[in-house]
């Protein structure tokens, strides 16, 4: 009986540990997300205010927005 609940324990301590591990990579990659979306679509609209070149400024913000999709659905992924 002693070695079946130490290996229940050992089985339910590696499950906690990979759920923690997976927790903290989603998190990671919905500071990433925010990361794109604060950097490139944000930074991307500052010129509008100064009246400089559009035309990067858009491929810079579409960038930004598919970057920010594509992990926060990453994240998502991993946390299901």
């Amino acid at each position: 009986m002693g070695t079946f609940d130490e290996n229940r324990k050992a089985k339910e301590e590696i499950k906690k540990k990979n759920d923690i591990r997976k927790e903290k990579i989603a998190g990671y990659f919905f500071d990433l997300s925010k990361l794109s979306f604060a950097g490139m679509v944000i930074g991307s609209m500052t010129p509008f205010l100064t009246d400089m070149n559009y035309s990067l400024n858009w491929y810079s913000a579409v960038l930004g927005v598919v970057s920010t999709y594509i992990f926060a659905f990453t994240a998502n992924r991993i946390l299901k």
